[in-house]
């Protein structure tokens, strides 16, 4: 059988995390994690709520010594919980700060209360090994098309992923970097690109999830070079619309939307560092990347292969290692590359002309003024009412005629959003994403708001 270490640092005074200005080395986490494992709950089954990123590594390599699978789900609802109590009746929360979640919780200092585990310089480090086929996680999908749905993921395709990641972005031993991530642990992207790959390329990961600008400026200066950033879209055009000088970067790494080319070229330039963005899913896993700011085509990991079957692309081969479907419209260019043209539940059809919401939104967003947009097309509930697009926007300054202006010249005036609503934010996710559920109460909450003076009318 074969198995991969847990981590692939060569000393045991090797860094692999950056906390609070504090540098720990190997040995050190490979002995927290021991002592977390010996104090865990029985049961079979994790939530992994660490907020802080170095305990949630902690907490996934006790996981991995007690075979033990975290559950990651996409939030922490009480009906999210009702469905991990269905899915795994045994499972506890670990967490390190008070959560009101209704599960059996273990708190992840409560294993340290005596203190850390005792660690000599000159001793070796029993780095651990486990078997590739060991179910470490399962990942649940964002809820943006319906309810979060669990994925079964295994060590070795972990390792392979995050390898193959290292690969691509040109992270290597020779030469390891510090991780800086605004995304969670727990969503997929940050799952795989601020833990598994540190984990997995000798790096270092940054304990800290900052949000705002001068956060993620203050966490970045706060670690050694080489530094790369691994952030979002809505996360990255904050960051840039703050006009705050940017500390030196030495990559830039975004997934959950696709950027657009000049939004790329205008992050490469305010950071003076090359920006990856990578395409995957909770299915699959991350499975493809891009230069953004000098290719719109998408490039597949090694061996991994995109096959066309009913009307949708399914992939397979590397690190995913059973055929799956994709929910996006992806476009073939050769056996390496292909084009992204939005999501499959994305694509709307008007009066017989189609577009896709992905498309509306780029279109909405690369407004001058517009901050942050999303179109949305409610359900049809049967009835005579017509169903309409309507779409959200924070654009301070700008009046909704004057946006609605601006997009008659960039989209066809039958995908016009009727009405469009003006707010001050929109309510995103860690990961920037705004799940269906979300807009569909916003969409709600607007339709049952009094029209007063000021707040747009449905034209």
């Amino acid at each position: 059988m074969t198995t991969y270490a847990l981590i692939s640092h060569n000393s045991a005074n090797d860094i692999l995390a950056w906390r609070y200005g504090e540098k720990i080395p190997v040995r050190q986490y490979i002995a927290d994690v021991r002592q977390l494992a010996a104090a865990l709950p029985a049961g079979k089954h994790m939530l992994n709520a660490c907020s802080d990123r170095y305990h949630f590594a902690v907490g996934l390599g006790a996981a991995l010594l007690t075979r033990k699978i975290s559950l990651l789900p996409p939030t922490h609802t009480p009906e999210m919980m009702r469905q991990l109590r269905t899915l795994a009746p045994d499972v506890f929360c670990l967490s390190d700060a008070p959560h009101a979640i209704d599960l059996p919780g273990f708190v992840y200092q409560d294993a340290f209360a005596k203190g850390p585990a005792e660690t000599d310089p000159e001793d070796p480090c029993d780095i651990p090994y486990l078997p590739g086929d060991q179910a470490v996680a399962d990942v649940f999908t964002s809820g943006s098309t319906g309810l979060p749905q669990p994925h079964r993921k295994t060590w070795g395709s972990l390792v392979h992923s995050a390898r193959a990641e290292a690969q691509r972005l040109g992270l290597g031993e020779e030469q390891p970097c510090t991780i800086v991530g605004t995304v969670p642990p727990q969503h997929m992207f940050g799952f795989e690109s601020t833990v598994l790959l540190p984990m997995q390329c000798s790096a270092a990961l940054h304990a800290g999830q900052p949000f705002y600008p001068v956060d993620i400026i203050s966490a970045v200066k706060a670690v050694a070079s080489p530094r790369m950033l691994v952030s979002t879209p809505v996360h990255l055009r904050v960051l840039l619309a703050s006009n705050l000088e940017l500390p030196e970067l030495d990559l830039v790494l975004s997934a959950t939307a696709p950027m657009t080319t000049e939004f790329a070229q205008n992050c490469e330039k305010r950071s003076d560092a090359p920006l990856y963005e990578i395409y995957g899913s909770t299915e699959t896993g991350q499975i493809a990347s891009r230069r953004t700011a000098q290719t719109a085509k998408w490039e597949l990991f090694p061996l991994v292969t995109l096959t066309p079957h009913d009307n949708r692309m399914w992939a397979c081969g590397g690190h995913v290692d059973k055929v799956v479907p994709l929910n996006d419209v992806l476009q073939s260019v050769d056996n390496h590359h292909f084009l992204l043209h939005g999501r499959l539940e994305d694509l709307v059809n008007i009066a017989g002309k189609r577009n896709s919401l992905a498309y509306l939104n780029h279109q909405l967003v690369s407004i001058p003024g517009v901050l942050d947009g999303a179109f949305f097309m409610p359900d049809d509930d049967g009835h005579e009412t017509v169903v309409r697009l309507m779409a959200f926007a924070v654009a301070p300054g700008m009046s909704a005629a004057a946006l609605q202006s601006a997009l008659k010249e960039r989209i066809d005036a039958i995908f016009l959003p009727r009405p469009l609503v003006m707010v001050e934010s929109l309510p995103r996710n860690a990961t920037g994403k705004l799940p269906r559920d979300v807009l569909q109460a916003l969409a709600q909450s607007h339709h049952a708001r009094p029209v007063q003076e000021g707040w747009p009318r449905a034209e």
